[in-house]
């Protein structure tokens, strides 16, 4: 079950964390996403999702979540 946003695509990128000694090592920077339940206004149904912090933002300004 892969982590990725319906609604912005958002997903894990990976990068390196560098020491004071200039040495690399491999990290994964996750996406802040979560699984929510919203009604669907089309169907009349809830209906699970995951979706990022910065998703359910975008939902509650277009006033699809109240």
């Amino acid at each position: 079950m892969s982590k990725i946003c319906s609604i912005t695509n958002k997903k894990s990128l990976n990068g390196y964390t560098r020491s004071n000694s200039n040495h690399k090592t491999k990290k994964w920077f996750k996406a802040n996403i979560f699984k929510k339940r919203i009604y669907n206004i089309k169907t009349n149904k809830w209906e699970k999702i995951k979706i990022s912090i910065k998703g359910l933002r975008i939902l509650k300004k277009k006033g699809l979540i109240i």
